[in-house]
């Protein structure tokens, strides 16, 4: 295991059409590339340095990368994106040329779970395997919605406004509290500061709301997960309440190679006491 103390750390610019995507890699890129994309609304810095380094230090090349309208990537005008969630996924293949990775380990948090399968689906020979943490298979119907409680709380950003970034601040720090699992206490401090941090890093917050309007669309109705071919690892919170435990149950049985690692009172987070165990998970999942 490589020390954390020597691990290299990098930062560049990929450009790609109209696009500009901030990333950063951590490690050897001798080793085997694995690249983090992050779900709704969130800059890479939700994938927690400790993660990554973690990651690092099991002999794998991390990379992870602020999606469109996030962090100090391309913003848009609220309201107004200038890409489809089509191209989120060609973004990542982007990410892996302009490393000159000819095909990579893909991690997927929530939405970014969602990316990840598109881009292995449409981009077959580039994936080497998926790691779908907190997510659900593409086109599989009939799993359960969210908790009530969780319901009620999304419905109230429909009276938010998402002008006022303090307003924005104020329910994102609820959401995360009620995105947490039962398993550990939840860490309001440090939540608050992520999201301070996150905040003050991008030059247009308010543009992340335009994830919103990709998700739900019917331009990716056609893709099914069934029909992914790499192995897959579903780790899941057993208390998720956006997406529950049925969600990361279901690859078992609609993907041919996929396997489940349940977080025992998980929820929808990468939480730090659950770091080591995500780690060692994804490092057996991506052994050469």
């Amino acid at each position: 295991m490589e020390p954390l103390k020597s691990l290299l750390i990098t930062e560049k610019i990929v450009e790609r059409k109209d696009a500009e995507l901030q990333t950063q890699a951590f490690g050897n890129p001798a080793q085997p590339p694995v690249l983090l994309i992050m779900g709704v609304m969130s800059s890479m810095l939700w994938w927690p340095e400790r993660f990554c380094e973690g990651l690092a230090a099991q002999g794998r090349y991390v990379i992870r990368y602020d999606q469109r309208d996030t962090g100090l990537s391309t913003h848009y005008p609220p309201a107004k994106p200038g890409y489809s969630f089509r191209d989120l996924s060609d973004d990542a293949i982007a990410i892996l040329d302009g490393y000159r990775i000819e095909a990579a380990h893909l991690v997927g948090m929530s939405m970014g779970g969602f990316v990840v399968q598109e881009a292995a689906l449409r981009h077959t020979g580039r994936v080497r395997t998926l790691t779908l943490i907190s997510s659900s298979p593409v086109g599989v119907g009939g799993l359960p919605s969210s908790t009530a409680a969780y319901k009620e709380h999304s419905a109230a950003a429909e009276t938010i406004d998402w002008s006022d970034l303090e307003a924005i601040a104020d329910f994102l720090r609820r959401d995360s509290a009620m995105l947490a699992g039962t398993r550990h206490a939840h860490d309001a401090e440090a939540s608050k500061a992520l999201i301070a941090r996150d905040m003050e890093r991008a030059p247009s917050f308010v543009s992340a709301t335009n994830h919103f309007m990709l998700l739900g669309g019917d331009e990716g109705a056609k893709l099914h997960a069934s029909r992914l071919e790499v192995p897959v690892l579903a780790i899941h919170g057993t208390s998720d309440p956006l997406f529950p435990i049925e969600h990361g149950e279901a690859f078992t049985r609609v993907v041919a190679n996929a396997e489940l690692h349940r977080i025992a009172g998980g929820g929808h987070e990468i939480h730090d006491r659950d770091i080591d165990e995500m780690v060692r998970a994804i490092a057996r999942h991506t052994a050469p």
